[in-house]
C-alpha cells in the first residue's frame, strides 16, 4: 500500500500554499488543508462502508472492523454516505425509498407542478406526506392534531390528485437537503430503507429552516416529532 503523506511533507505543502511567512497565515492554510483531508478520509471509509452495507454486511460486522460502537459509525457516515446517495441528482433515487414514500415524493412533484413552481420546494414536500394517511408521517401528524387542512392552509399549498409525469421537477436546495437528512436519519436508526417518517424528522431535522418554523408554529416542535414518530415505529415493520 503506498503511504500516505508524510508530516513533513504536509508541513512544506502548506508552507508553498500559505500566501506569506506569516505564522497566522500558515496556520489558517493548515486548518484548511487539515479539514480537507478529514473530509477526504471520512469519504474514502464512509466510501467502503457503504459498500459493505449493499453487500448486506450488518452495522455490528462494520463496527467491528473499523473498532467502534455501532452509534459511532452511524454518527461519523450517515452523511457522507447519504451526500454519495444524492450526489448530482436533480431529483431523488428512488433505490431506498419504500412505496409510501415514492408516493410521497411522486405526489409532491405533482403539487409543486400543479401549483406553477419551478422546482419542488421543502413546503411541497411537507404537504405532500398527507398524499399516504396510512404513512407513519402522517399519523405522527395527526397524532400533534396536525392535519392536511391546517398544513395546506399554513403553505397555501393544496395536494392535488394526479401524478407527475413527464420531465422531473428539479429540487430546490431546501428540498435536497431534506432529502438528504431522511438518508441520514434512516442510517442513525440502522434502517435499510428510507420511510415518510424519516422525510418528516428530516424537515424538523434543523428547527431553523422555514419548514421546521412552520411546524413549530402548528404544534409540532422537533424534539414533540421526534417521540410522536419514535412511538409509531415501537414494533413497527416495514411494509
Amino acid at each position: 500500500m503506498t503511504p500516505p503523506p508524510s508530516l513533513q511533507e504536509l508541513i512544506d505543502t502548506v508552507r508553498q500554499d500559505s500566501p506569506s511567512e506569516d505564522p497566522l497565515d500558515q496556520l489558517a492554510t493548515a486548518a484548511t488543508a487539515a479539514s480537507q483531508l478529514e473530509a477526504t478520509t471520512d469519504a474514502l471509509v464512509g466510501h467502503f462502508v457503504d459498500r459493505c452495507r449493499r453487500g448486506g454486511r450488518s452495522w455490528s460486522q462494520i463496527s467491528l472492523a473499523l473498532g467502534v460502537s455501532k452509534q459511532a459509525v452511524h454518527k461519523r457516515f450517515a452523511g457522507p454516505i447519504a451526500d454519495r446517495l444524492l450526489e448530482g441528482q436533480q431529483a431523488p433515487s428512488f433505490e431506498r425509498f419504500t412505496d409510501r414514500a415514492r408516493s410521497v415524493l411522486w405526489a409532491t412533484e405533482f403539487a409543486a407542478r400543479a401549483h406553477g413552481a419551478a422546482e419542488v420546494g421543502a413546503e411541497h414536500l411537507l404537504v405532500g406526506l398527507f398524499a399516504q394517511p396510512e404513512g407513519l408521517a402522517a399519523k405522527a401528524l395527526i397524532a400533534m392534531d396536525i392535519d392536511q387542512a391546517k398544513v395546506e392552509q399554513a403553505t397555501g399549498i393544496t395536494l392535488v390528485a394526479g401524478s407527475a409525469g413527464g420531465d422531473h421537477l428539479s429540487y430546490s436546495a431546501p428540498a435536497v437537503a431534506v432529502l438528504r437528512d431522511a438518508v441520514v436519519e434512516a442510517i442513525q436508526r440502522a434502517h435499510n430503507y428510507i420511510g415518510t417518517e424519516h422525510l418528516l424528522l428530516a424537515l424538523v431535522r434543523d428547527p431553523d429552516t422555514p419548514v421546521a418554523q412552520l411546524l413549530a408554529q402548528l404544534g409540532a416542535s422537533p424534539a414533540e416529532t421526534r417521540v410522536r414518530v419514535t412511538e409509531l415505529l415501537h414494533g413497527f415493520k416495514k411494509p
